[in-house]
This record gives C-alpha cells, sequence and structure tokens, in this order.
C-alpha cells in the first residue's frame, strides 16, 4: 500500500481587522455589543478592500487548485483488510486527540455513568452558550477506547494474553496449559465496542 494526500487547498486571506477586534476584544468579539472605534471601522475598510484584490487571484489559481490524493493498493493489503487500516488509523487517532481542538456532542449510552450528564443539565448549559463540566471528558473517553482497539487490532497477539502452550512431543504439537477465556471474551468485547464507536463518531473525527 502507497498513500499521498497532500495538504488542504489555501485561499489568500486578509484578516488585519479580524485580528485586531480578537486580540482587542476577545475571540467572540462579534457577540460582545461593544461599540467600536473610528480605527476598528478603519481596519475594517481595509481588509475588506484587501480581500476583493485577492478575491481576484483566489478566483485565477487558489480556487481551482484540488486536495491531491494518491492511494495505490497491493493485493496483500486486503488478505486481512481490517488489520492493515488499523496501521493507519491507530496514528491518526493518537495525533486527532492530541491536536483536537473541540469536542462533539457524545450520547450517555456510549460512556460510563461517571462521566454521564442529565438533560436537565445539558440543557442549562446550553442556554448559556457553555457545555457541561464532562462534555470533553466524554470525548477523550471515546477517543481512548477507540486508540485501544486499534491498539489491540495491530497486535498480531493479544490472545497469549489469557493463554499458554507448551511443546508437547508425545503429541508432535504444543498442548494447551492455561487459558483465562472469560478474560479473553472481555477483552473481545471491548474492542468490539471501540470498532463500534469509531463507526458511530466516524463523522466527529475533525481536529
Amino acid at each position: 500500500m502507497k498513500v499521498n494526500i497532500g495538504n488542504y487547498p489555501t485561499r489568500l486571506i486578509c484578516n488585519i481587522h479580524t485580528k485586531h477586534m480578537e486580540k482587542k476584544y476577545g475571540f467572540m468579539y462579534a457577540d460582545t455589543n461593544k461599540a467600536t472605534t473610528r480605527f476598528d471601522n478603519f481596519l475594517e475598510v481595509i481588509e475588506d478592500s484587501m480581500q476583493s484584490v485577492y478575491d481576484v487571484f483566489n478566483w485565477i489559481w487558489f480556487d481551482r487548485r484540488n486536495q491531491k490524493v494518491k492511494v495505490h493498493i497491493d493485493r496483500w493489503d486486503t488478505w486481512s483488510m481490517d488489520h492493515t487500516i488499523s496501521h493507519i488509523i491507530l496514528p491518526m487517532l493518537v495525533q486527532l486527540k492530541r491536536d483536537k481542538h473541540g469536542a462533539p456532542m457524545v450520547s450517555n449510552a456510549d460512556v460510563p455513568k461517571k462521566l454521564r450528564a442529565s438533560k436537565k443539565q445539558i440543557k442549562s448549559y446550553s442556554k448559556k452558550g457553555k457545555t457541561d463540566p464532562k462534555h470533553f471528558e466524554r470525548w477523550d473517553w471515546i477517543l481512548d477506547e477507540m486508540i485501544w482497539a486499534f491498539n489491540q487490532k495491530c497486535r498480531d497477539d493479544w490472545e497469549g494474553d489469557y493463554c499458554e502452550y507448551k511443546d508437547d512431543t508425545a503429541q508432535s504439537g504444543l498442548k494447551l496449559v492455561w487459558e483465562d477465556r472469560e478474560a479473553s471474551n472481555a477483552h473481545q468485547v471491548r474492542m468490539t465496542n471501540g470498532f463500534r464507536l469509531f463507526g458511530v463518531y466516524f463523522e466527529n473525527l475533525w481536529d
């Protein structure tokens, strides 16, 4: 397998007014309803004028570019496709958790009771334009479960954590001497749930 995916196409953007306002009034300056100064308004006119010029170049060149995507699949990549793509998904999930700047809504049913929020709490915080105290912890837990599941899938021998074999010369093979089937089943159940969560929140895997 060979995968080569380029960066997203960029555009020329003038944001001198936007940066000035964010630095002066904060990121949510548009909701503050504070009176603007002449200098604020002057920068807004400059930004609009420069952006008009930039948009000409964007139309000529930048908006006509597409993200470069080249994917080559070899025959053996689909022999154990679940194992193959796990090696790609795992590091992406790790990086997403490290670099993320937000979190989607997570269903209470998908997380432990200690991380759940009541409908009343969620509604109360939503009215204030805020998230409940456990909002980001729930998403971290979901990501951790996905990461754990794909990490196990990348292993070829996780079942070996729950059993032991020894050489049996009399039978010309291996003999099972110890097995914890209950723990092995619990391990598989957790993995399966991690993959389920990946499917449920697939469209929320953004930074």
